[in-house]
Order: C-alpha cells, then structure tokens, then sequence
C-alpha cells in the first residue's frame, strides 16, 4: 500500500512541477515527498494511540524537510507540497483530494478554539506562498487562496481569498473534472483583487449619481 502511494506522489510531482525531471530524482531530492510519506506511518501509529511514537516520526520529518505535518492530521489524496518549508499544518486539520500547499504556509489554530482547532479544506484548494489560514472553519472545493492571505472565515466553493484579513472573491462555477483543476489552475499573479472590483462598483455607482443630479437639475431649469 504505501509502495502504491509512493508511486502515485511521485507520478503527481511529475504532472504538477515542471522542474521535475524524472521519478529518481524526485525519490531523493523532493521534501514534500519525504513528509507526506512519514505523515501517513505517523498518522497510522496515531489512530492506533501510540502518540509518542507518532511525534517522533512527525518531528524527524519536520528536522529533515522543514515541513511541520501533525499526525493526528487527515489527509486526502493528492497532496501537493511545493518547496515546502515552513509549512506547519495543525492536529485537527482536514484537507480534501487534490489540494497545492506552497512554501511558508499555516493551517492553525487562533488558540481561543477547542477540540477542533484547524481549518478544513475541500478539494482541489490552492494555497499561495506565505498564506495562513487559522480557525475551525471550511474552506470550500476549487478555492484559491492568494500569497500571503489571512483567512479567518469560511470560504465558498469556487471562490478566491485575498488580503490581510482576507476578503472573498465570488469565482464562475466550474465545469472542469476535479483532478484537473488545480493542476491547470495555479496563476498566483491574476487574481481578482476585492477592492479594485469594490473600487470600480463605487466609480459607477458615483457616475450614474451624478447623472441623476444633472438630469434632475436640468429639468428643474436650475
């Protein structure tokens, strides 16, 4: 079982990294697929109460890859981890199939939460470089969320999050199969921007007011 997982990470490395040359090199060189692989013993030793050794196989991975993976975690399949370091993914998170991580990012907690602490992530979600995500709330299928954003509410599918505290982007629904999307959607530079879009509603609403004043004014003959 784990050989087959082993085997399907690193077919999904291939698809998803152009930098990726062959299965070799991802074997030897990639963190993320050291982490993920040392995630999935912990996590087993951890369903089956044996914590101890499961923070042992957890902390040795974060020593050697820089990407911190609670064990007590669930996973889907078809993580993708870029780069990785400092990725800190908390106990109680849950992230659905198909999901991208980049460098730098927090799944956590706000400490003011008990039992569940971390957020949950459906499927095929995007999480830009640098970006952190902290409460017990869902993120929904197909979301982007851009660099560097705080998300501290609920996302809706299809959307994209933005900003410090993150705002949300109403996205078109799509009709692309689920494994495909993130692997044929990951433009961090043209995202739509909350408060350009909001800035413009402002513009026009402001450009239609005054029309309404010069129409009034012209037939008052003022």
């Amino acid at each position: 079982m784990l050989f087959k997982q082993i085997r399907r990470d690193i077919k999904l490395i291939k698809e998803r990294d152009p930098a990726a040359r062959n299965a070799l090199e991802i074997l030897l060189t990639y963190p993320t697929l050291k982490a993920i692989r040392s995630y999935r013993i912990a996590h087993w030793f951890y369903k089956n109460e044996m914590y101890t050794i499961a923070r042992i196989i957890s902390q040795r991975a974060r020593k050697k890859t820089g990407i911190e993976i609670h064990p007590g975690a669930r996973i889907g399949k078809g993580l993708f981890i870029d780069h990785g370091m400092g990725v800190v993914i908390g106990e109680t998170t849950v992230i659905g199939d198909n999901c991208l991580i980049y460098q730098g990012v927090t799944l956590g907690g706000t400490g003011k939460d008990k039992g569940k602490r971390h957020p949950t992530l459906g499927n095929n979600v995007l999480v830009g470089a640098g970006a952190k995500v902290l409460g017990p709330f869902k993120v929904g299928n197909n979301v982007k969320i851009a660099a560097n954003a705080v998300v501290l509410h609920p996302v809706p599918d299809n959307s994209t999050a933005v900003g410090v505290p993150a705002r949300v982007v109403k996205k078109t629904e799509t009709s692309k199969a689920p494994e495909h999307i993130v692997t044929q959607d990951i433009d961090q530079v043209n995202i739509p921007d909350p408060v350009d879009i909001e800035f413009c509603r402002m513009q026009l609403e402001i450009a239609e007011l005054k029309k309404e004043i010069a129409d009034l004014t012209q037939g008052a003959g003022i």
